[in-house]
C-alpha cells in the first residue's frame, strides 16, 4: 500500500499540473538551452504521474538517413545529408538578447531533413515545451559521461522512446522550427554537455560540438 507521504506527493503534482502545467510545456525554457534544474525536477515529477507533453509530440514517418557524413573524430553529423564542411560555429554567439552565450551549434536544413544521432547513447529523455527548444532529444553516452541534444524539431523518429538504445546514425527525428524557432530558418540546434556522475538529463557543462564535426578549430 503506498505511503500516505507519496500519496499526497503525487496528488500535489497532480494539483500543480493540473493549475500550472503549462510551465512544462508552455514555458519550460525562454530559449533551445535545456531546462533549470527546477523544471528540469519538474518535468520528471510530472511526468511520474503521467503527465508528458513529449508522447502528444508529432511523429515522422520512416526515416532513413541518405547521406551520412562522419567527422575524423568518428561522430556523425547529426543532420543526414550535411557535410562538416558546411558547418558553421555558432557557440560563442549571444543568445536571449545578449544575456547569455550559445553554448551550442545551428545546423542549417531543410524543414524534415532526417535528424540522426551523432553517436551511441541510451535516448534518457524526450521534452517537449511550446517555448525554448521545442521537440528536444537528450542522449546519454554508454559511459554516461556525455550528453547529446537536439532541439527544435518538427517530429519525432517513430517508435522514438526513453531507455531506447540508439546506434551513430539511428534517426531521433526531423528539422523543423518548433519551440523558439525563428520559421524562416529551420535549422537543429546542437548540444554536447560534459556530464559528472549523479548529473541528470538537464545538467552537465558545455563543450563546444564544432571542433568534434568540423575538424576544425574553433572561432576565437
Amino acid at each position: 500500500m503506498a505511503s500516505r507521504t507519496s500519496i499526497f506527493g503525487n496528488l500535489l503534482v497532480l494539483g500543480i499540473v493540473g493549475g500550472g502545467g503549462w510551465m512544462v510545456w508552455n514555458n519550460a525554457t525562454r530559449d533551445a538551452a535545456p531546462p533549470s534544474a527546477v523544471r528540469g525536477a519538474f518535468s520528471d515529477a510530472a511526468q511520474r504521474v503521467g503527465y508528458d507533453p513529449a508522447s502528444r509530440a508529432p511523429r515522422a514517418g520512416a526515416l532513413q538517413a541518405q547521406a551520412l557524413s562522419i567527422a575524423p573524430t568518428g561522430l556523425a553529423v547529426p543532420v543526414d545529408g550535411i557535410r562538416p564542411a558546411q558547418l558553421v560555429d555558432t557557440y560563442t554567439q549571444s543568445r536571449a538578447g545578449g544575456s547569455r552565450v550559445h553554448n551550442a551549434m545551428d545546423i542549417m536544413a531543410p524543414r524534415g531533413r532526417p535528424v540522426v544521432a551523432v553517436a551511441p547513447g541510451t535516448v534518457e529523455k524526450l521534452f517537449y515545451s511550446k517555448g525554448g527548444g521545442g521537440i528536444t532529444v537528450y542522449v546519454r553516452s554508454p559511459d554516461r559521461r556525455w550528453t547529446y541534444y537536439y532541439a527544435h524539431l518538427d517530429a519525432y523518429a517513430p517508435g522514438l522512446r526513453e531507455g531506447q538504445q540508439v546506434g551513430r546514425g539511428t534517426p531521433l527525428g526531423t528539422v523543423g522550427i518548433s519551440g523558439n524557432s525563428d520559421p524562416a530558418g529551420p535549422h537543429l540546434h546542437f548540444a554536447i554537455n560534459r556530464m559528472a556522475p549523479g548529473d541528470k538529463w538537464y545538467q552537465g557543462q558545455p563543450v563546444n560540438p564544432y571542433p568534434l564535426l568540423a575538424g576544425q578549430q574553433a572561432a576565437r
